[in-house]
């Protein structure tokens, strides 16, 4: 089985990594960062692909990475070269948080070209895809989903088959939404506490040991109160993807304040230029007297 990859930024490079260590054969990479392209088709044995149809031809299997709504377009719909010349019989993994029209409109452009499509949605982070370690929400047809789920069980730990195309789009903007949710609380949470004079140590312990315990305060409590946000799930992503969730919701008349208010605050970190910390990030915007890395982003 040949297996190509589109997109190989954070995610994308360690599921290479991963399935190279695992003896799969890797073909073809494709990134519109060229540098980057060329270092991972290095370290997994093939060559960095100019063009998408490249990645088609050399691929029995094509996993897609990218950022938005607006990249899946692209590669799959892009005037003179996309991912879908010549892709009879191929079949395309799409990894990335989209909104679940779009999920839906792949499928179709991918099956009039002869292609099969299945949307596996990661909620993981960087160490996992590197592991194998991934959760993965999958949507598509379920013969496509049967036919994939064994390399998809060499990606990841939990491999969930939710339904038809678009509603596996539809639970990881969920996921993604509550997580933001409960950074931006977290966040309040121990900003208040550093203000109140409280040892955020304790804090943290007593948060982990009542209802205010969440799998953010794991990941993320320790990193806010020292300030250390290198990226895992950038503060860009997680207002694109609290964006997609408020799309749904604003399409069935529901009104989510708390999602609302946290997409605002990750829009101001865009804004401040604080756009590719970790999420964790929202915490300069939360604590008093944390101006000097929004000032340095600035200058």
């Amino acid at each position: 089985m040949n297996i190509g990859f589109v997109g190989v930024g954070r995610m994308g490079a360690n599921m290479a990594r991963h399935l190279k260590d695992r003896q799969f054969q890797i073909t073809a990479v494709y990134d519109i960062n060229r540098a980057k392209a060329t270092s991972v088709a290095a370290e997994v044995g093939c060559a960095a692909s100019q063009d998408l149809s490249e990645v088609t031809a050399e691929s029995d299997v094509i996993f897609t990475v990218v950022t938005d709504d607006n990249a899946v377009r692209q590669i799959f719909t892009g005037a003179g070269d996309n991912l879908l010349v010549n892709a009879r019989g191929k079949l395309f993994i799409n990894c990335e948080t989209i909104s679940p029209g779009v999920e839906i409109d792949v499928e179709k452009l991918v099956h009039q070209a002869g292609a099969e499509s299945l949307e596996a949605c990661m909620a993981s982070s960087i160490t996992q895809a590197r592991d194998g370690k991934l959760y993965l929400m999958c949507g598509g047809d379920e013969e496509t989903f049967r036919k994939a789920e064994p390399i998809l069980k060499e990606l990841g730990s939990v491999v969930r088959y939710i339904g038809k195309s678009g509603e596996a789009a539809k639970v990881k903007a969920l996921v993604n939404m509550v997580m933001n949710i409960n950074t931006a609380g977290l966040a309040e949470g121990l900003a208040l506490g550093a203000a109140l004079g409280l040892d955020l140590e304790m804090l943290r312990q007593v948060f982990s040991q009542t209802g205010a315990a969440s799998r953010v305060l794991e990941t993320d409590g320790e990193d806010m109160q020292n300030r250390e946000h290198s990226c895992f799930f950038s503060a860009a992503h997680a207002a694109k993807d609290s964006g997609i969730a408020l799309n749904l919701a604003r399409s069935l008349g529901l009104d989510l304040p708390l999602a609302r208010a946290t997409k605002e605050q990750y829009d101001r970190m865009i804004a401040e230029g604080l756009g590719e910390l970790d999420k964790s990030g929202i915490a300069e915007l939360t604590f008093k007297d944390r101006s000097a890395l929004r000032k340095k982003a600035a200058d």
